[in-house]
């Protein structure tokens, strides 16, 4: 478990080299919304977050994985990154934007992953960039900022 109790973040079971990054709060909006996530590194700056249960309640009319799924988890994710990129505390972080272009339909049924990357971090925001995708599968492009909290 990390330092930041807020979250549960722990090697992953049956999954090498990636830790989970859940809420200890199952009843908030990333467990009951989005579900199980994990998060490794991928290089110095960037990380590869999963959402690993796509399921029917995550569709739209279409049988696709609905927009709003693949931003609130693209949100959730930068803040992931963050955290395992920088060591940022992000408990009381928040979003003050994020820039999306859909490209592609995600798939029920298979993993979508987000790989998000830090370009810069200054002293209270921190710029991210990344794409969500599914194998070979672009589904969005994204970039985002972050404001993390304020010392009290």
């Amino acid at each position: 478990m990390s330092s930041d109790t807020a979250f549960i973040h722990e090697p992953a079971p049956g999954n090498p080299g990636w830790l989970t990054w859940n809420l200890e709060d199952d009843t908030r909006f990333n467990a009951v919304g989005l579900g199980p996530m994990i998060i490794r590194r991928e290089g110095e700056r960037s990380a590869r977050v999963r959402l690993v249960d796509l399921e029917t309640r995550h569709s739209n009319m279409h049988g696709n994985v609905h927009g709003g799924v693949t931003l609130a988890f693209i949100d959730v994710a930068m803040f992931a990154t963050m955290f395992r990129v920088l060591g940022a505390e992000v408990t009381g972080s928040v979003t003050l934007d994020l820039h999306n272009q859909f490209i592609g339909a995600g798939r029920i049924g298979a993993p979508l992953d987000v790989v998000c990357e830090v370009m810069r971090e200054t002293g209270r925001l921190v710029f991210l960039r990344g794409t969500a995708e599914q194998g070979d599968n672009l589904v969005s492009s994204f970039v985002g900022t972050l404001r993390k909290p304020s010392l009290r």
